[in-house]
């Protein structure tokens, strides 16, 4: 399962054996046998010129099997093609895979300049990134630290300047302005602005994040954008609470 999920994280590029060798801290010989059985079962295959590892289509096909009852990217998908014809920019729909945040779907808008941080499928950790930090402000307090206490150290690996204390001004703010303002951490001057997507319970079912360059959302066009995106949740609220409660 840990090498799926990384190169599930890095299937737009594919990963080497050396590179899921290193990531994984599992053995050489170990990892190369998994990927062996794998690649003979169908759920990863091979670009034979780069020798990089990609999800394969048995993958696809349980994930067809095993889709919910109720999809929250099925609801989802029209208000997202919707945000980015109104907004121009990069739309993106997180939800919460345990202490990830997945990216589910996306759409893009028409500005020339596109802000793709994520592509669909990609995970980080859940304290990573205006749609995670969007599904973190809905958690109760309890399952906010716990989520940051098995996070910690992942995140100060990848982003050794954003600190704890950081995310808690974050936090913070988006609980008291309703949605989340943030620079990306991975890419310098992109910016996203996200409202968490909520079940009937007041649990997040996921977020809507619309991402673009820094000088495209400043102060006054976060705020017209962050309209757009509660607009639209609460149509997605409304729908889901419809239909019943997400598997």
């Amino acid at each position: 399962m840990a090498l799926l999920r990384l190169i599930t994280t890095h299937n737009r590029t594919g990963l080497r054996l050396t590179d899921l060798h290193r990531m994984s801290e599992i053995e050489k010989p170990t990892v190369h046998r998994i990927l062996q059985g794998l690649l003979g079962e169908g759920m990863l295959r091979q670009d034979v010129n780069s020798k990089r590892y990609f999800l394969g289509a048995a993958m696809y096909e349980m994930g067809l099997a095993a889709a919910p009852r109720l999809a929250v990217r099925d609801v989802c998908h029209p208000y997202l093609r919707i945000l980015a014809e109104q907004t121009g920019d990069t739309v993106f729909l997180i939800e919460r895979s345990k202490f990830d945040g997945v990216c589910m779907d996306r759409a893009e808008g028409s500005f020339p300049i596109k802000a793709l941080v994520l592509d669909v499928g990609r995970r980080r950790p859940l304290t990573v990134g205006g749609g995670s930090l969007a599904i973190l402000s809905a958690l109760s307090e309890p399952e906010v630290q716990r989520i940051c206490a098995i996070n910690d150290a992942r995140s100060k690996e990848r982003f050794p300047r954003y600190s704890a204390e950081e995310l808690q001004r974050d936090l913070i703010d988006a609980r008291t302005r309703g949605y989340v303002i943030k620079d990306a951490l991975e890419i310098p001057g992109v910016r996203t602005v996200a409202v968490p997507i909520r079940q009937t319970d007041g649990t997040p079912a996921g977020a809507i994040s619309v991402t673009a360059i820094a000088a495209r959302l400043d102060h006054n066009r976060s705020a017209l954008v962050a309209g757009y995106i509660s607009d639209a949740v609460a149509q997605i609220e409304a729908e889901l609470s419809g239909r019943g409660t997400p598997a």
